[in-house]
């Protein structure tokens, strides 16, 4: 059923996963132990509903199938595994690096969407 949809819904529908689970992330700080698989999937599901363009163009029957929310979910899992292991660059890096000596902190951050959090956690610090 997934694979069926056109391709700008598909990667509408990975958009939204990655989005909400960067918005999710950065709402709980990145905070592994808070981390909830509902409370996220409560948040991305509030977001495709309200949010998200593409929901609407998934037909009824589709949204309403078994087979498409197990694809879906696999989808996700995909999706939240490429960004958790997308490491930081260098450039991010070597920014967080000098903020954390300038403002005497520590802040451990192991993928390139939690380094960005932290860059801009430290950018509020200033």
């Amino acid at each position: 059923m997934y694979k069926t949809l056109p391709t700008g819904v598909k990667s509408s529908i990975t958009r939204s996963i990655s989005k909400m689970f960067e918005t999710y992330m950065a709402d709980i700080e990145w905070n592994e132990n808070r981390f909830r698989l509902e409370d996220f999937i409560g948040k991305w599901k509030q977001y495709i509903e309200t949010g998200a363009s593409w929901y609407e163009k998934v037909p009824e029957e589709v949204k309403k199938d078994p087979a498409f929310h197990e694809e879906v979910a696999n989808k996700m899992n995909q999706t939240i595994e490429k960004i958790l292991s997308e490491p930081p660059s260098e450039d991010q890096i070597a920014r967080i690096e000098i903020m954390q000596e300038r403002l005497n902190t520590h802040f451990d951050y192991s993928c390139k969407a939690e380094a960005a959090y932290i860059e801009n956690k430290l950018h509020e610090l200033k």
